[in-house]
């Protein structure tokens, strides 16, 4: 179970790594003196990776489907 555990949050941060980091780059072009790391962005990127994720599965089930 623990490793189960590990497993899961291990891709987590995988799956979330792309949003995160880009929000990363965006907030630091637009306001380089807030200096947000990779743990002040997560929570915003976990929000953007979930709208990615559930707008795909969206539109992949309208294709299957329509």
């Amino acid at each position: 179970m623990i490793g189960g555990l590990l497993v899961l949050i291990l891709v987590f941060f995988v799956a979330t790594f792309p949003a995160t980091w880009l929000l990363m780059l965006f907030f630091g072009n637009v306001a380089p003196d807030i200096g947000l790391s990779y743990w002040g962005t997560l929570p915003l990127g976990i929000l953007v990776s979930s709208l990615l994720a559930s707008a795909s599965a969206a539109a992949s089930f309208r294709r299957d489907w329509s």
